[in-house]
């Protein structure tokens, strides 16, 4: 069966790159293993702080969930501010808010090196329930008051201004948050990190991570790559290299789709603004560049993607704006995204090893940052990395056969909850 990226709408528009060739026996400051969000960003700021860097990617920049996602760019972390400040306490949530609320390092990385991406701003959370659309109301109000965070609460009656659709019961609109093609950004982020002199490997599986008389050794499909640390960001894929860490993870695949370019593309999200609805297994979508309809709905907990994903998304497009049921779908596209207990990411290190990964739907933007800041620790300066490396993180229970089926379990719980009401 072909990779569900083959049929990706960004795949298909995503500019030119390719990375250079090695062989044999490579000795650098940082490997890293990834080359999605998080592990170009760590490689680029790695090389910027004077690192000698070579990132290796299995498949190509941007092949997992950095290249396949939603392109949606939502400020903060899975659980609300108020929901952190609950748990933690006051200066933790101060920390964290400071971090993933309120510096925009995609936005920054986007201006420093002037990456193509079709960066547009606004994002809306739409209220599936009247209850849904209290919930946000508290929550804006509590980051107006803590934190001085200004969004604006849309009520039912304003929802046309920003969708043409009668589902939702209100929301609220950030002008912080956004929307971009996240496989250009992702290839922008291998041009700028190539330019700092990182080398750049694709097409190269890493095995193992060792330890060597010189430090740390990784293992490929052509080299034996020494490096005095390392950076695991494969995300989905970290337990085949590091099996321990693939015990905090379990892959949920997601499905988008996007449709022709659309004649009337402007009424049905006349603000422009991507959008994420608050169901649990929850809608989203934005328009692209050329004014296709780009639309994510349903996920599924096997690893088999549907036989034909347009057909699987189409209800649920169709659901939101029955005046589009009926349009052309040009791309249908998947693939996995790594999903912790807590939904709250598994950041940290041990030894000159790091680790990233888990972001659990929330990424666009968190990951960026992850990878600046383990560039940041790796430098001496660990202070801001340890407020993401300090959030508390379990292994899922059921060892290796198990894990995955007692997962899927409580998400189709929380799903049938969803559907319920």
């Amino acid at each position: 069966m072909s990779d569900p990226l083959n049929n990706s709408y960004y795949a298909a528009t995503a500019q030119k790159w390719q990375s250079g060739e090695f062989a044999g026996d490579l000795s650098f400051d940082v490997a890293v293993i990834g080359g999605g969000f998080t592990g170009l960003s760590a490689a680029l700021a790695c090389a910027e702080r004077g690192f000698s860097v070579i990132l290796i990617e299995r498949e190509h920049i941007g092949f997992g969930a950095s290249g396949r996602n939603g392109g949606q760019l939502i400020p903060g972390l899975r659980w609300s501010a108020s929901e952190l400040e609950a748990e933690f306490g006051r200066d933790r949530a101060d920390a964290l808010f400071d971090l993933c609320w309120r510096g925009n390092r995609v936005a920054a990385r986007i201006a420093k090196h002037s990456i193509d991406c079709d960066l547009k701003s606004g994002h809306l959370e739409a209220a599936w329930t009247p209850k849904d659309f209290g919930a946000m109301r508290r929550e804006a109000d509590y980051l107006a008051k803590r934190f001085g965070y200004e969004s604006d609460v849309v009520a039912k009656a304003d929802m046309p201004n920003h969708i043409a659709s009668p589902l939702y019961h209100g929301g609220i609109y950030d002008p912080h948050g956004g929307h971009f093609h996240p496989l250009n950004y992702a290839i922008g982020l291998a041009q700028a990190a190539e330019a700092a002199g990182v080398c750049i490997w694709e097409d190269q599986r890493a095995y193992e991570v060792t330890d060597t008389a010189d430090g740390l050794g990784v293992i490929t499909d052509c080299a034996h790559i020494t490096a005095r640390y390392v950076i695991d960001a494969s995300d989905s894929w970290i337990g085949q290299i590091e099996p321990d860490l693939g015990r905090y993870t379990v892959p949920i695949m997601n499905y988008n789709i996007a449709t022709v370019p659309l004649a009337g593309a402007d009424e049905l999200l006349p603000s422009d603004a991507a959008v994420a609805d608050s169901r649990f297994v929850l809608n989203y979508f934005r328009l692209s560049a050329d004014k296709r309809l780009i639309f994510g709905g349903g996920e599924r907990y096997s690893q088999t993607p549907p036989r034909d994903i347009a057909a699987f998304v189409r209800p649920f497009m169709a659901q939101v704006f029955p005046q589009i049921a009926d349009a052309r779908i040009d791309y249908g596209w998947g693939g996995a995204v790594a999903v912790t207990m807590n939904r709250l990411p598994h950041i940290g290190r041990r030894g000159n090893v790091f680790f990233a990964h888990g972001f659990s739907g929330h990424g666009a933007l968190v990951t960026t940052l992850a990878g600046e800041l383990i560039a940041e620790a790796m430098a001496g300066t660990a202070e801001r990395f340890d407020v993401l490396a300090n959030l508390p993180s379990r292994p899922f229970p059921g060892g290796k056969w198990l894990r995955q089926p007692l997962a899927t379990l409580g998400l189709l719980y929380y799903a049938l909850k969803d559907r319920l009401g």
